[in-house]
């Protein structure tokens, strides 16, 4: 029945699904292959999965400085509505969490929520917390970041979108992704950073 069935097919439709599944059976054998010969190192299978690369941490520690600096109690880690967020304050009753998925489901159960990029650096928490909090400040006691104009080749009194231009060109070089030097690469991030904030 089934054979009937494929020969009112045309020669070339039934070809063609074959031969795609053929080869569909092939590269997952290869990418099957490829994972057990060369397999992902531990630690970057642990960034894929729970999301603690050093970006991450960097941001978590600046959210828990941020929380510290205005006086404000907070657990990591903990479980509201079923749902794993990563800075609860229980003052307040407010979850901050990188998860969109945790934050809607969150909102959907009431819960008051904060939904924070990956990117938002931690003095910046402040605007989107459901609660007045004190304005806290950043340490400039070095001035002029110096260092951080130099590295982009600009004078100290460059404005943002020479800041971003100089950036970009240099971008090109050292990213890691072009061949550039990772450590060359963060300092280029931690300069454009540095120059950025203080042409504010």
């Amino acid at each position: 029945m089934a054979w009937q069935t494929l020969t009112t097919f045309p020669d070339w439709l039934v070809v063609g699904v074959a031969l795609a599944g053929v080869f569909s059976v092939i590269v997952a054998g290869i990418f099957l292959a490829g994972q057990r010969l060369i397999p992902s190192s531990p630690d970057r299978q642990k960034r894929r999965t729970d999301g603690s690369g050093d970006g991450m941490a960097r941001r978590r520690a600046e959210i828990r400085h941020y929380f510290d600096a205005i006086g404000e109690r907070y657990e990591e880690g903990r479980t509201i509505d079923d749902q794993h967020v990563d800075f609860y304050l229980p003052t307040r009753g407010v979850a901050v969490t990188f998860d969109a998925h945790v934050y809607f489901q969150l909102r959907s159960n009431d819960v008051e929520a904060v939904l924070v990029e990956h990117e938002l650096p931690g003095i910046a928490l402040g605007s989107r917390l459901p609660f007045e909090t004190p304005t806290v400040t950043i340490d400039r006691s070095g001035g002029v970041p110096t260092g951080a104009f130099t590295e982009l080749g600009l004078s100290t009194d460059a404005e943002i979108k020479e800041i971003e231009r100089a950036y970009r060109d240099r971008v090109i070089d050292v990213h890691p992704d072009h061949g550039g030097d990772r450590e060359e690469f963060r300092r280029l991030q931690e300069a454009y950073d540095a120059a950025k904030e203080h042409a504010r």
